[in-house]
């Protein structure tokens, strides 16, 4: 697995906190897991807005009666071939 150094600056507050929390050579580590967890959760957020995007689309086109009617003439010129 390839590292990479990054320079992340926190606030005073933030930083104490973190520095009280976790154990000095064990930062990076929580840090990440916390980044990971926030990434796995906005990736979520954004597969179930496409989810709900896409519904609406087929729900639109479902509903439209252009379609139907578009539909309704291939099935029967279809079904005339067979």
């Amino acid at each position: 697995m390839t590292k990479h150094n990054v320079n992340i600056f926190f606030q005073e507050k933030t930083y104490q906190k973190i520095k009280d929390l976790v154990e000095k050579r064990k930062i990076s580590h929580f840090i990440n897991e916390l980044v990971e967890e926030k990434l796995e959760k906005e990736e979520k957020k954004q597969k179930e807005k496409l989810k709900q995007q896409l519904i609406k689309g087929y729900q639109a086109v479902a509903n439209s009666k252009k379609r139907q009617g578009e539909d309704e003439i291939w099935d029967e010129t279809s079904s005339e071939g067979l």
